[in-house]
Formats: structure tokens, C-alpha cells, sequence
């Protein structure tokens, strides 16, 4: 399987600015990582710092803020990282699942898959 990327709509929920971005998807990755100059541009604020531990084992901070992702029909308000020049833009998973898709491990493409309510809801009585 080969790398999956996804191109999709970064929009400031606050200021109605907006822009397209290309994104690796990394289901490994909990966050979703966006350029801070990309952030920038569309005036996102930062909301709060984050100890990330990344891929190497390495804890960095990182600001995160909010963003809306729209992906086809799909939107997703998200807490993204504002990644630094040294950092790579990755679409993470819980984005990738706010937005209903998930990738197919086989071919490697990405897939609508809805939200999954998982089988503690099905035990419920209504």
C-alpha cells in the first residue's frame, strides 16, 4: 500500500476565511498537523499548547486551534496543530473519522464509511 493523500477545505470557522490544502493521511497520527503560515494566512488563533509525543519517541509542544474541514459533502470542526517548517501536514484520524472516511488498508484508497456507533449503543433499550 502506497501513501494516501486528500486534498481538502480549511475554513476559519470565526472568519469565514478559507483555502485548499493536500494532506497525507497518517491514521497513526491522533492530530491533524496544517502549516502555521497556512493557519496564519486564514487568521486561525491559537487556542491552547500541546505535548505531542511524535513517531521518534520525541515530546514536542506544538499550538493547536480550531478549524472546519470540509472533505465532499462532509464537514468537521477540528483541533489542528500548527506545525512547524521542519513539521509534515498529515490529515489525522480523528479528523479522518469526524469526517465519516477511513482509508481501506488493501488499496489504499480512501473510503466514506459513516459514523459507527459502537455495540454498547446497540445493548441500549429504547
Amino acid at each position: 500500500m502506497g501513501l494516501t493523500k486528500v486534498k481538502v477545505k480549511l475554513v476559519n470557522p470565526e472568519e469565514g476565511l478559507e483555502g485548499d490544502v493536500e494532506l497525507l493521511i497518517d491514521t497513526g497520527s491522533v492530530l491533524t498537523w496544517i502549516k502555521r503560515s497556512r493557519l496564519e494566512e486564514l487568521k486561525v488563533k491559537p487556542r491552547r499548547v500541546r505535548r505531542i509525543k511524535t513517531i521518534t519517541g520525541q515530546v514536542v509542544e506544538r499550538q493547536t486551534g480550531l478549524v472546519t474541514l470540509v472533505l465532499g459533502e462532509e464537514e468537521a470542526d477540528v483541533e489542528v496543530v500548527f506545525a512547524e517548517e521542519e513539521d509534515g501536514e498529515v490529515l489525522g484520524v480523528v479528523a479522518l473519522e469526524s469526517l465519516g472516511y477511513a482509508v481501506n488498508t488493501v488499496t489504499g484508497r480512501l473510503e466514506r464509511v459513516g459514523y459507527i456507533a459502537y455495540s454498547s449503543f446497540n445493548s441500549r433499550r429504547t
